[in-house]
């Protein structure tokens, strides 16, 4: 896939199900969005602000008219998966926005959550945007257990919060599709490699590895992911997913054990990554840094 392709997910037997290349941070299957042409159509996710025209050129690729978009359905409030929800919901003015509970006021109000972001991401927000507010009347929250109703079929609503405590999966019963949000880290497809997402400054190994248990149990046919892409599933990669989040979490506290001052630890990694093979190099450092920094809060909460 290519920035703004459209493809249809045929993995595990799913139908009627669309995975769009956002091109976030300008950087090919990274950022991936899905479309749901159920009854009642969805967007799972809204990707980063900047890209919302790619979302409503895929709409138009399904057939999708805008005013019969039902959902914008963002699996959490970081604006790598948010972002587009305003613009969208501007654009297609028949669909709620759905989103965890814990999320809800950060998306009418986005003031404290662009703040954060920025203070997380760094020199990503270049990639970014403003996001529109989504207004308060067109917005609902979700708890653990809820159903949304796409006529043909529904998507249970699992929490996820290991990640971030906003964070929900979509299981799309009909497909047997789970949409992971980053519950199962990052699919890097050219490698087959799944990786750690651990961002600040939420991020919390207990609650992650729970998430992945929550993923097992649920034990769907596909697991389609916010980066990048769907891939059937595979329960021994979700346990060598485990293996890897406390792998990571268990490097970062040894050279924070060894070495003078947290710069030195984030750097430390920067320079071992080798993700610069699949990502352009700027890119593959800013995720470096942007995961050491999680886990190094993590251990401070901890401590």
């Amino acid at each position: 896939m290519a920035i703004g392709d459209v493809s249809e997910v045929t993995a595990g037997g799913c139908t009627d199900l669309y995975c769009v290349d956002t091109g976030m941070y300008d950087t090919p299957k990274y950022g991936s969005v899905y479309v749901l042409d159920a009854d009642r159509p969805a967007l799972i996710d809204t990707g980063i602000g900047t890209r919302h025209g790619l979302l409503l050129d895929a709409l138009d690729a399904v057939g999708i008219a805008r005013e019969e978009l039902a959902y914008l359905l963002p699996t959490h409030v970081h604006l790598d998966h948010a972002g587009g929800a305003g613009f969208l919901a501007a654009e297609c003015p028949n669909a709620a926005v759905m989103t965890h509970e814990r999320g809800v006021s950060h998306l009418i109000d986005p003031e404290r959550l662009v703040a954060g972001t920025k203070a997380a991401v760094g020199e990503q927000w270049e990639y970014y945007t403003e996001p529109e507010p989504v207004p308060e009347e067109r917005i609902e929250g979700l708890e653990d257990g809820d159903t949304v109703d796409l006529g043909d079929r529904t998507l249970g609503v699992h929490v996820a919060p290991g990640h971030a405590p906003h964070q929900v999966m979509f299981h799309d019963r009909a497909n047997d599709a789970l949409f992971t949000a980053d519950a199962a880290g990052i699919w890097e497809p050219q490698t087959e490699r799944l990786r750690p997402t651990t961002p600040p400054a939420d991020f919390d190994l207990e609650a992650a590895l729970g998430d992945v248990d929550t993923i097992r149990e649920i034990d769907p046919a596909v697991l389609c992911f916010g980066h990048f892409g769907p891939r059937e599933y595979d329960n021994e990669l979700l346990l060598e997913y485990k293996a890897t989040l406390e792998q990571w979490v268990a490097a970062v506290r040894e050279q924070r054990a060894e070495r003078a001052d947290d710069e030195m630890v984030i750097q430390h990694f920067v320079e071992l990554s080798d993700m610069d093979e699949v990502w352009p190099a700027k890119k593959a450092r800013a995720e470096e840094r942007l995961n050491v920094r999680g886990v190094l809060a993590y251990l401070d909460r901890e401590a």
